[in-house]
């Protein structure tokens, strides 16, 4: 060692330093991956992504791989280090070297490159996938032994040693990635993806028309008034039932009773040919189940009915689509009919709207875990049916109650452009 000029030990020791960067900024970088886009950038074709694929699917030997490396040239750099500083300064140098070397490699092999790798890690890990894959091959049998020995020290102390290159995304996880996708997806999409996680939240009864909203044709009417029904009516299909809305027969759809029509064939005969066999739906079914149920049936309407077989409300495929993609139907009827707006910026709101419609339309935020309707909210909330002129907060909202019954409240003013931030419910 003493004929080596001291130049050129310099520069071993630079490039051993250097080599230390690049094993510690590989693993930061290679750990620190995305995995879900590594995985789309290896499916379209990336050529540093799929061999970062190769190498993350053996992590074990990935890791002992970089550490051999590492600890190599760390090693070997303590060792040139210790030759100049006998030569510089004789003994005295080597712990001069050995604080210098520790500062050196902590900065410039560790804490930069590790940190560069962490904030750009596509940047370091896919070239040095160049590097580190035929450096494998090269160092298989020692990397494979250093991986069987620990391994077998993981299995006496009874560690699973089982890996995995990719761990599933459990619902909320999934909903947690969606929302901070940022400007990579539209928001939008991002609230259509969430609506199809908060599916399985959701059950019939929460979207469902309620049964005292629901139109429908009595077979013990006269001819003529079932006709008036059935040409008057806004929607296609329609429950037909004898006497009483508890008791549905059938439903009927639209475009056979116009064909019937055209052809100069509706009669009360043929019109009860064209009933349909109803479709019952049992209350508590998420709306994930019965979207797949619709699509297994092939069917569009369904009514939902307790443990007793007691009618409760009318669900539409139409009205499960509406809680992914939000409304995409124009029925100006329902905002007239129910949510009135107001000159000061309230608005007047039936109180048979279901929460769930009321936030859509006026971009709400009231809970929908509880009561369906916002008059079943409030009475929730007060414990008793209130009168005219009582004022409440909830969710932060300034409620006014204007019209209520023996029974329910009909009426009521929200305030929403005057909401606070407030758990707690006031109520004057």
């Amino acid at each position: 060692m003493d004929e080596i000029p001291l130049i050129l030990l310099f520069l071993v020791l630079a490039f051993l330093i250097v080599l230390s960067g690049f094993f510690s900024g590989s693993e930061t970088a290679l750990i620190s991956l995305n995995r879900y886009r590594l995985r789309h950038l290896a499916k379209i074709g990336h050529t540093g992504a799929r061999r970062a694929s190769r190498l993350l699917k053996r992590t074990d030997r990935l890791i002992g791989l970089i550490l051999l490396g590492n600890n190599f040239v760390n090693i070997l750099a303590s060792s040139i280090a210790t030759i100049i500083a006998l030569r510089l300064m004789g003994e005295a140098g080597i712990a001069v070297a050995t604080g210098l070397l520790t500062l050196v490699i902590l900065i410039f092999a560790e804490v930069t490159p590790k940190t560069l790798a962490a904030l750009h890690p596509e940047r370091f890990a896919f070239p040095a996938t160049y590097v580190l894959e035929p450096l494998l091959k090269l160092l298989y049998p020692v990397v494979w032994a250093i991986s069987l020995i620990t391994k077998g020290l993981m299995r006496l102390f009874r560690i699973p040693v089982e890996t995995s290159s990719i761990q599933a995304l459990s619902a909320e996880e999934l909903r947690t990635v969606v929302n901070e996708a940022g400007a990579m997806i539209p928001r939008r999409h991002q609230r259509m993806l969430v609506s199809i996680l908060d599916m399985e939240k959701i059950n019939v009864e929460d979207i469902m028309v309620p049964r005292n909203e629901v139109a429908g044709i009595d077979l013990e009417e006269e001819w003529s008034e079932i006709r008036k029904h059935l040409f008057d009516s806004q929607h296609t299909r329609l429950p037909v039932y004898r006497g009483s809305i508890d008791n549905i027969v059938g439903i009927v759809h639209a475009r056979n009773i116009l064909r019937l029509f055209l052809e100069h064939n509706l009669t009360r005969e043929h019109f009860m040919e064209a009933i349909q066999e109803p479709y019952f739906i049992p209350e508590g079914t998420p709306l994930n189940t019965q979207l797949l149920n619709f699509q297994r049936e092939r069917r569009r309407i369904g009514l939902v009915v307790d443990e007793y077989g007691d009618f409760l409300g009318l669900v539409t495929l139409e009205d499960i689509l509406e809680e992914i993609v939000g409304e995409f139907t124009t029925d100006p009827s329902q905002l007239v009919r129910d949510v009135h707006p107001q000159s000061d910026g309230s608005y007047l709101v039936d109180g048979g709207i279901s929460i769930r419609s009321l936030n859509r339309m006026l971009k709400l935020e009231l809970p929908t875990d509880g009561p369906n309707t916002i008059s079943g909210l409030i009475v929730e909330y007060l414990e008793t049916i209130p009168e005219p002129g009582t004022s409440l907060r909830i969710a932060g909202y300034p409620i006014e109650i204007i019209q209520t019954s023996s029974n329910t409240v009909k009426t009521v003013r929200i305030y929403p452009n005057l909401r606070q931030e407030s758990t707690e419910e006031e109520i004057h």
